[in-house]
């Protein structure tokens, strides 16, 4: 119970999907820049992204992101 009791005082949860029903992935990363994380996003999306959220604690790095979807041929 006490474990349950210690989540309850966590910050709000990030979305599981956008709005146009796309899944979202949050990264963390460490550095001096956002690199390593627009990094990881880049690799994870093989392509392009849309940053949903950002934000930074000491030298902790956090990056909520969707993929852009693929453009048909």
């Amino acid at each position: 119970m006490a474990l349950v009791a210690g989540l309850g005082g966590c910050g709000g949860s990030a979305p599981l999907f956008t709005s146009d029903g796309r899944p979202t992935t949050q990264v963390q990363c460490t550095g001096s820049d956002w690199s390593n994380c627009t990094d990881n996003a880049r690799a994870i999306c093989n392509g392009d992204f849309e940053v949903i959220q950002q934000s930074s604690d000491d030298a902790t790095r956090n990056l909520l992101f969707a993929c852009k979807k693929k453009s048909g041929y």
